[in-house]
């Protein structure tokens, strides 16, 4: 984890700053923004390991900026905020935060925040394998089994499986699916990937009208779950 490259978003300098040099200390390499203009510009343009939002910026509000972030990346975000309230937690969660912290905050409790969101990021990949109690994927032998039986996959079938393997019990919007799999030009094309879900499902479901392991969420994405 260390040399992670973290974008830092705060209005403040001393909060930049502060972050920064405790940041640094760790290992990690560190960008800045001070507004969510230059945020954007950052994580469109950088390959972002993770993000800290404040969510007090000067041009637009933090929770847009998350959903701004979310149309772009699938990068970890923890939020730091003020807010003790519920259901502006939920919200954050519900807007694609991995995770948040109240101000104000140790950098103990800042530093084991930042190794969780970063191992989710990794996911379940270990030396080369993701394994659940019925799928497992061999990304060196680019091989994948269910209850121990090979499953033939298309090379568009396995890049979509192995994809949502990164991110375990998350939902992957599907204009990032599209993206990522098929360029920014076909990220309307939404029942393109809805056929190559189904092809999925067929192959690693035990009941592809039932699914229990490629989960939809509508009108959102899909995410492929540890069962």
């Amino acid at each position: 984890m260390q040399g992670a490259l973290i974008l830092v978003i705060d209005d403040e300098v001393s909060i930049r700053r502060f972050l920064r040099m405790n940041l640094t200390t760790y290992g990690y390499k560190v960008e800045e923004a001070e507004n969510a203009n230059d945020a954007l510009l950052i994580v469109s343009s950088t390959r972002l390991d993770l993000i800290i939002l404040d969510l007090e910026l000067p041009d637009i509000d933090g929770l847009t900026l998350l959903k701004k972030i979310r149309e772009l990346s699938n990068v970890p975000v923890i939020i730091l905020t003020v807010k003790e309230d519920e259901e502006d937690k939920i919200n954050l969660l519900d807007a694609g935060a991995d995770d948040y912290i109240t101000k104000p905050f140790s950098v103990g409790e800042l530093q084991a925040r930042i190794r969780v969101a970063l191992r989710h990021k990794q996911g379940n990949i270990k030396n080369n394998i993701f394994e659940t109690a019925r799928l497992k994927i061999d990304l060196e032998k680019r091989a994948v089994t269910v209850n121990n039986e090979e499953v033939k996959l298309t090379p568009t079938e396995y890049s979509l499986l192995t994809f949502l393997a990164k991110y375990p019990d998350k939902v992957v919007t599907q204009n990032q699916i599209l993206k990522e799999l098929w360029g920014p030009n076909l990220v309307e094309e939404t029942q393109y990937l809805r056929i190559y879900i189904l092809q999925l499902r067929k192959k690693i479901e035990e009941d592809p009208s039932n699914p229990k392991i490629l989960l939809t969420e509508p009108g959102v994405g899909y995410k492929l779950v540890k069962n």
